[in-house]
C-alpha cells in the first residue's frame, strides 16, 4: 500500500480518518479499500484517549469496511477478546469487601449461537452484543443483583437472594423477546441459577459453586432458564402466580461429583418448549 505524503493527506477530509484526537491529530485514514485493510490490521496499536474514542474509531472503521464489502470477522473476533481481557483486569480490581459472602445465589447467561449471529452481522454484531449487556445489566440491576463479570457473550452475576437471580432471569429473558435485532434476527440467552458457599477471593469468587452455575447454563438452550434444587429450595418468598418450576430430573453434568436435579421457569412471557437437555 502506497504510504500518504502529507500533501495527500492534508487534502484528505475528517471523514476519511477513523480517529482524530482531542489536539486534532487524524490517524488511521479509511478513504479507499486499501487503506481500510491497513487500518484494520493497526487498530490495535493505536493509543486513544479514552474508551469512547476508542468506541467511536471502532464503528467509524467497521462503517468503512462495510462500504467496501470487507467482513472483518477476524478483527471483531480480536475486539471481542480484548473486552475479554479488560474485562479480566476489572473483576480483579472488584473490592471484595463490596460483594455478598456466605450463602449466594449466581446466574450465568450466554448467547446461543453467536458464531453465527456474528456470521451474519458483521459489524453490526458489536451493537447487538452491547445491547444484549445492556439488557441483561438492567435486569440485574432492578433485581438486586451485582455484575461479577461479562466476557464476550457471557454474563455473571451474584445475588444476596435465590428470588432475585429467579427475578433477574425473567425480567432480562421476557425484555430479550420483545426488543427488536439488527437484520431481525433472533436472539436468545440461555440462563443457569444455582445457590451455594462460594470462597471469596482477591480474584473474585472460586468454588464448587462457581463451575455449578456455569455447567448448568452450558447445558441449556437459547431462552430457557434452568434452576438447580439448591436454589429453587432457597426461594423464600412466593413465586408470582404466573411463574413456576418445573421438575426436568437428575443429570450427572462434566466435572461434578454427583447428579443433580435441574428445574426450568416457565411462566408468563417464557419460551416453555425446548429439545432434551
Amino acid at each position: 500500500m502506497a504510504k500518504l505524503s502529507g500533501r495527500e493527506r492534508a487534502k484528505l477530509p475528517d471523514r476519511a480518518f477513523a480517529y482524530i484526537d482531542s489536539h486534532g491529530r487524524r490517524r488511521l485514514p479509511i478513504h479507499d479499500e486499501a487503506h481500510v485493510r491497513n487500518a484494520l490490521a493497526r487498530f490495535g496499536r493505536v493509543s486513544f484517549e479514552d474508551d469512547a474514542a476508542r468506541d467511536l474509531a471502532r464503528k467509524r472503521l467497521l462503517r468503512a469496511a462495510k462500504k467496501y464489502g470487507i467482513l472483518p470477522v477476524g478483527f471483531i473476533d480480536g475486539q471481542l477478546r480484548t473486552e475479554r481481557l479488560q474485562a479480566e483486569i476489572r473483576a480483579g480490581s472488584t473490592d471484595p469487601a463490596s460483594l455478598p459472602t456466605g450463602r449466594v445465589t449466581f446466574l450465568l447467561t450466554d448467547m446461543e449461537r453467536s458464531t453465527a449471529l456474528l456470521q451474519r452481522l458483521g459489524d453490526d454484531y458489536a451493537g447487538l452484543l452491547a445491547g444484549v449487556r445492556d439488557v441483561i445489566r438492567r435486569a440485574v440491576r432492578e433485581t438486586g443483583g451485582r455484575e461479577i463479570d461479562a466476557r464476550a457473550d457471557e454474563f455473571f452475576a451474584v445475588f444476596e437472594r435465590a428470588e432475585g437471580a429467579v427475578a433477574g432471569a425473567i425480567g432480562l429473558q421476557r425484555a430479550l423477546r420483545h426488543r427488536r435485532w439488527p437484520g431481525d434476527v433472533e436472539v436468545r440467552v440461555r440462563a443457569g441459577i444455582h445457590t451455594g458457599r462460594p470462597t471469596l477471593a482477591a480474584t473474585g469468587y472460586v468454588g464448587l459453586a462457581v463451575h455449578t452455575a456455569a455447567r448448568v447454563c452450558a447445558i441449556g438452550h437459547g431462552g430457557q432458564v434452568l434452576v438447580t434444587e439448591a436454589a429453587k429450595a432457597s426461594v423464600k418468598q412466593s413465586l408470582p402466580a404466573e411463574v413456576r418450576f418445573v421438575e426436568l430430573g437428575r443429570y450427572l453434568l462434566q466435572g461434578l461429583p454427583r447428579e443433580l436435579p435441574l428445574y426450568q421457569l416457565q411462566g408468563a412471557g417464557l419460551l416453555d418448549s425446548f429439545p432434551p437437555l
